[in-house]
């Protein structure tokens, strides 16, 4: 082998692993460019959907406050009904649930009266009609100047709120009224509207208030 051929093939030898390791940077640039877009699709979707969520849970809350009670009977889910409970502390032994069928009949006859619990602090029973309940006690007119948040609960009072635990998998619209100054706060109230997700869409399955406890 003559010392021109021995150059040449040593130059080769070194140039094929430069051209190795840049081939390698150019296509792991190129998965990096991929998977941020990816990436930033993701994030789309996801803020579109809790914008989606968002939108719902305040037709929803809109449609109680201007007491058009049966404007939600679509949301109610087809398969679960919508639970009612009084607190945060929700009680899966007690607290109504209603299928869509049974709102729509309970908001006409609407001298059936229901049990709904005990109110804090007086341990009296509160029985009065579906409508009166959501007039009275939902009151989502309260909450007609709030933003509402997703998955992100604000208030916290002395009850035990087992929401993660009964709806693990829910999604969870709050509406949160921090209350007023004359009370120091104390008359704090929040709405939540539990949502779970069937054959694509997502339907309303708990309608849960909080307020100050003692």
């Amino acid at each position: 082998m003559t010392r021109a051929s021995f150059s040449k093939l040593s130059t080769i030898g070194i140039l094929a692993p430069v051209l190795f390791i840049t081939g390698c940077q150019s296509l792991a640039t190129t998965s990096d460019i991929h998977n941020s877009g990816h990436s930033s699709e993701s994030h789309a979707t996801l803020e579109n959907n809790q914008q989606t969520l968002i939108q719902q849970a305040t037709h929803i809350q809109q449609a109680l406050a201007s007491q058009n009670y049966a404007a939600i009977i679509d949301d109610i889910h087809p398969t679960r009904g919508v639970r009612f409970s009084m607190y945060a502390y929700v009680r899966p032994e007690t607290d109504k649930v209603f299928s869509r069928e049974q709102y729509a009949q309970y908001l006409q006859q609407s001298k059936i009266r229901f049990t709904w619990g005990e109110k804090d602090g007086t341990g009296d029973l509160l029985i009065t009609p579906l409508p009166t309940y959501l007039d009275a006690w939902v009151a989502a007119n309260k909450f007609n100047s709030v933003t509402p948040s997703s998955n992100d609960l604000k208030s916290h009072g002395n009850m035990i709120n087992n929401i993660d635990n009964i709806y693990q998998k829910s999604d969870v619209v709050e509406f949160y009224h921090k209350g007023t100054e004359k009370y120091a706060g104390m008359d704090w109230r929040a709405l939540r509207l539990v949502f779970d997700e069937y054959q694509g869409k997502r339907y309303l399955v708990a309608i849960i208030n909080d307020q100050w406890t003692v």
